[in-house]
This record gives structure tokens, sequence and C-alpha cells, in this order.
């Protein structure tokens, strides 16, 4: 009979757990870290967002730099401690693709910024950007983000502890785990 992980506790010998560990803990850290030095200096963040020149109004830029960097900690956060992973997920990769689109505007439309990701920003030479790491390293941490919306189980996670396994939901993806007698493999 298969075996259904989403009712067992994760397991340091499953190697699956581990990759959900990194999947939570990378761009969790990467996302606090990103949210912490905008949210301390907001007017150089809120200069960073036109610097993009994406929204047709400057006001938009000032709520933007205020709600931006709450939502990053507390994705952050969610996903560091392993709570509501597949929802922290989802809104982490929700942000990632919207920084990919802005990267890409910038670069097509020949602006030469950097990208305001950690509290620094404005122009730069064109030979100082770096647009194409900063999609690679997004498409990076959207890929951790896709296997966390797949298989939100890790190691170390609240959702097990507190939530049993997390909050059952119709429709849960399958994945391979579902179908594998031995989930320590």
């Amino acid at each position: 009979m298969p075996v259904n992980e989403s009712h067992t506790a994760p397991s340091i010998h499953n190697w699956r757990d581990w990759v959900g560990l990194v999947a939570r803990l990378v761009p969790g850290i990467v996302f606090l870290y990103a949210g912490i030095t905008k949210i301390t200096n907001i007017p150089l963040f809120v200069q960073n967002i036109r610097a993009y020149q994406l929204l047709p109004e400057l006001w938009m830029s000032d709520i933007l730099a205020y709600i931006l960097p709450v939502v990053e900690i507390v994705a952050a956060l969610l996903l560091i401690a392993g709570l509501l992973t597949r929802g922290a997920a989802a809104v982490t990769l929700m942000m990632l693709v919207v920084f990919i689109g802005g990267i890409a505007w910038v670069w097509s439309q020949g602006i030469s910024i950097d990208c305001g990701c950690f509290g620094t920003g404005g122009e730069v030479s064109a030979e100082d950007t770096q647009y194409p790491l900063k999609i690679a390293e997004n498409l990076g941490m959207s890929a951790l983000c896709v296997w966390l919306l797949v298989r939100p189980r890790s190691l170390f996670s609240l959702d097990h502890t507190l939530l049993g396994g997390g909050v059952p939901v119709s429709g849960d993806a399958l994945t391979d785990d579902d179908f594998d007698d031995d989930p320590d493999h």
C-alpha cells in the first residue's frame, strides 16, 4: 500500500525532507535580510522603486515602499519557522515573479540601475548592472518555492509540530512520495 508522507513525521533519513529545509531557509533568510534593509531606510527604498519607472503615480511608490518590506519579512519568518509553509512559499514566489518582471523591464528599456534588493540602489553604469545574475538568483529561489508548493513537508518545521503535518487541503499536489513504499530512500 502506498505511503502518504503528509501523515508521517519528517525524517532526517529522507533526503526530500532535507531539500524542503533548504528550500525554506534559503529564500527565508534572503527575504528577511532584504526586508530589514528596506524597512530601515524607506526613503531610499522609495527612490529605488521609482528608478524602475514602472508605477504611473509617485504615491504608488510610497505605499509600496511601506508594504513590500513587511510582506517580505512576514513571509520570510514563516518560511524560516516552517509555519504555513505552502502559503508563505506562494507569496514569496509571487514576489519573485514580480521582481523578475521588474528586472527584465529595466533591462529591456536600457535603464541602468542597481536592483535595490538589499537596501542599496540607484543609477549605475551600464557595465555595472547585474540583470542576468539577479534574474538567475530569483529563478533559483523560485524553483525552491515551487518545491515547497508541491511538497511543503520539511525538517524542523512548525507545520508538523503545531498542525500535525499541516492542514489537509483538498486537492493537495501528489508527489512521487505518495506512491513510494519506502519513504526513507
